[in-house]
């Protein structure tokens, strides 16, 4: 196999250029634009949510722990 020459090399890169070109080019259309905009809206919504279940566990933790240093009524009380 040849080696080559300075001239193909320059071919080479200038079709890499120009597929690199068309491939922005098509990338660019709306499509991928909306089903981006869709992804991000879904990624804010779903962080919303675990915000929200993190303070609803937090919550539900610290009543637990309310819950576990509170004596039963009976033991309160004396006989």
């Amino acid at each position: 196999m040849t080696p080559f020459t300075v001239q193909q090399w320059s071919i080479v890169a200038l079709v890499f250029l120009l597929g690199l070109v068309l491939g922005m080019y098509m990338l660019a259309g709306g499509r991928w634009k909306r089903r981006y905009q869709e992804e991000h809206d879904r990624n804010i919504a779903l962080e919303a949510e675990n915000a929200r279940l993190r303070t609803e566990a937090r919550e539900m933790e610290s009543l637990r722990h309310a819950a576990a240093k509170t004596p039963p009524p009976d033991a309160r009380t004396p006989l």
